[in-house]
């Protein structure tokens, strides 16, 4: 048999040899695929007869279509102007070829995007009918290329979705899928994706997704691997995983566009890709980019969502904006703050500038912008240097209009205020009225929880720091602690505390440990030292602080209440010994109740090794926390 074949193949390129002067221009191209087919059939039918002369072969197959040379038609479609000037052709006596019909209708559909009034009046134009029926007639013969910028233009056109023309093209794409050129999905995947979802067409939208991700390794340029990212990547978390995995391999060459683009895109994902993050990171610290405004505010956008620390991109952020600051919107302002607040990094002369620019700007400040830039603030225990104009401005601002934002919102506000030491009695007694706080009592959702927890430490901050206030309070009930409210899983920072702590009480009853209070929060652990620096039995004596208070014996004469208050690493701002508002606020209000407070925080805990050395740790804490209270 194989005999037979070397001889049938030696037959054939006898003939190809004794033709070949003779055919046409385009006949080599021609004779290679006849060549191809007759090999193959040669190859599966061995007994089959030789075929007929070979011309009749080149004659009848029409195996390579070559693309039309340029006509005066192709430049009257690209110079046209409107709609009308592209049908006036199909009447004109113009030698159309297979394109001309999908490159009219792409033109009409670039003019129209700039009128997309004149979409409806054009759809019920017989020309534009007879149009779409040409296009549809020749569409197995269109070029890849037009193909996808018609099935682009189709979407764009007001067309029905089951319009049998749309459908036709779809059909021909899906079929050519394999053929087309990454370049060529990539198009479809930057231009349609988003339509094909609205339009229902998840059977092309499926198999482009599966051909992008099996052909990721095609990619060359950053250009098109970010535009894949930014449409198609939230579809399939497969082709996403991919798709991270070349900008790897290509991020070397990505400009600062590019880098914000693919640091935007796994923002709003919430995709937190560290050795993608490390990558970018590197290269924004170590390339002198030319970082633009909205450059900047993107990064720090995307920093902050995702919450990925990087010291050195941060200073270089704050460093780059700072100049900046003047030209910012105030909405430009609002953003950057709550971005750097997110990532607890503290930039005095930034946060200071952001200050003046409020200042400077009061009449224009709207009161959504002015609540996003009090919260950073508070979260940042931040106290600007002109800190009685911008209070003063909050104030003004945000007196007429509180009570109209959302009650989540007024809550946020006045709980910020309550950080930083300014809030009011009117406005503590907006947001403590039974009409408001009512909706948030028993609530289930995490959102509405928190919100709550917010009013418990405004009630405290009625309750210890304004003796003046005499507005509506939480009701008692609301201070008791949810009886399912489950317990929070124990670092070991406060493991490490609370065993020490019991070694140094030496009994289990002068201790009390995890103390949930009235004020909304809970101490890590709670004794009673007497007048002689002994520790107290706790059960006996009255504790005002409790949500259900206990004891009915006065405290004795020179006792005195310790809190014992752990400090974690979250709860700093970065690459600071600074704790950050909330926790302030909690120190503040623990004072304010009476405690001497023994703070451990996590970096001095940290060099302790021995149980020897973490108890005269605290024994010296203790002793310094009285000490400091007798000074007073």
């Amino acid at each position: 048999m194989a005999a037979q074949l070397m001889k049938r193949c030696s037959c054939l390129l006898r003939e190809v040899c004794r033709l070949a002067p003779v055919v046409s221009p385009a006949g080599p191209l021609r004779l290679v695929g006849v060549a191809h087919k007759t090999l193959a059939s040669s190859a599966t039918t061995a007994t089959s007869n030789f075929p007929g002369p070979l011309s009749e072969l080149v004659e009848r197959e029409q195996v390579f279509t070559p693309y039309p040379e340029r006509q005066e038609v192709d430049q009257l479609i690209e110079k046209a102007t409107r709609p009308e000037d592209i049908l006036a052709l199909l009447g004109a006596g113009h030698c159309l070829h297979q394109n001309h019909a999908a490159l009219m209708l792409i033109q009409i559909s670039r003019l129209l995007s700039e009128k997309p009034e004149d979409k409806a009046v054009l759809i019920q134009d017989a020309r534009f009918q007879q149009l779409l029926q040409l296009a549809n007639s020749q569409v197995t013969a269109v070029w890849h290329g037009t193909l996808v910028k018609l099935l682009r233009s189709l979407y764009t056109l007001p067309l029905p979705a089951a319009s049998r023309e749309l459908r036709s093209v779809e059909q021909e794409v899906r079929w050519r899928l394999r053929r087309l050129k990454y370049k060529h999905l990539a198009f479809l995947a930057e231009s349609s994706a988003g339509h094909m979802q609205g339009r229902d067409s998840q059977e092309l939208l499926t198999e482009l997704l599966v051909h992008l991700e099996r052909r990721w390794a095609e990619i060359e340029d950053g250009r098109t691997l970010v535009a894949i990212m930014m449409k198609t990547g939230h579809l399939s978390e497969s082709l996403m995983t991919r798709l991270e995995d070349k900008c790897l391999e290509l991020v070397e060459q990505f400009g600062p566009e590019e880098l914000r683009k693919v640091l935007v895109t796994l923002a709003t994902q919430n995709r937190r890709s560290v050795p993608l993050l490390r990558a970018i990171s590197y290269h924004l610290v170590q390339k002198p980019f030319t970082l633009s405004k909205s450059v900047l505010l993107d990064l720090a956008y995307a920093y902050g969502k995702l919450g990925f620390h990087q010291t050195q991109v941060f200073q270089r952020l704050a460093a780059d904006l700072l100049p900046c600051v003047p030209s910012l919107t105030t909405s430009e302002v609002a953003r950057c703050a709550k971005s750097f607040a997110f990532l607890k990094w503290l930039n005095l002369p930034l946060f200071e500038a952001f200050t003046q620019h409020l200042l400077s700007r009061a009449q224009d400040v709207s009161v959504p912008h002015l609540c996003n830039v009090l919260l950073a603030f508070a979260r940042l225990n931040f106290h600007p240097e002109q800190g009685d104009k911008f209070f003063s401005l909050v104030h003004e601002k945000l007196g007429p209009e509180l009570a109209e934002l959302d009650a989540a919102l007024q809550v946020d506000v006045v709980w910020a205020l309550c950080v930083l030491q300014q809030a009011r009695a009117a406005e503590l007694q907006q947001v403590l009225r039974p009409e408001l706080h009512s909706r948030f009592l028993g609530a289930r959702s995490p959102k509405d929880q928190s919100t709550f927890q917010k009013l418990l430490h405004i009630n405290a901050t009625a309750q210890l720091e304004l003796p003046e206030y005499t507005g509506p309070r939480l009701p008692a009930s609301a201070l008791l602690p949810p009886p399912s409210a489950p317990e929070p899983k124990m670092t070991p920072l406060q493991k490490e505390l609370q065993e020490t702590l019991r070694g140094l009480l030496g009994a289990s009853d002068r201790g009390s440990f995890t103390v949930p209070t009235q004020y909304g929060w809970v101490l890590d652990a709670e004794a009673l030292l007497d007048s002689e620096g002994h520790f107290l039995a706790l059960r006996d004596f009255v504790a005002p602080h409790l949500a259900q208070p206990a004891g009915s014996q006065p405290l004795p004469s020179g006792a005195k209440r310790l809190a014992f208050l752990r400090w974690e690493f979250p709860n700093f701002n970065s690459r600071s010994k600074d704790l950050l508002g909330r926790f302030v606020l909690a120190r503040r209000h623990v004072l304010a109740a009476g405690f001497l407070v023994v703070d451990v925080p996590f970096y001095e805990w940290l060099e302790l090794k021995s149980e020897w050395q973490k108890g005269a740790y605290l024994k010296d804490k203790i002793r310094k926390a009285v000490a400091e209270d007798l000074a007073k």
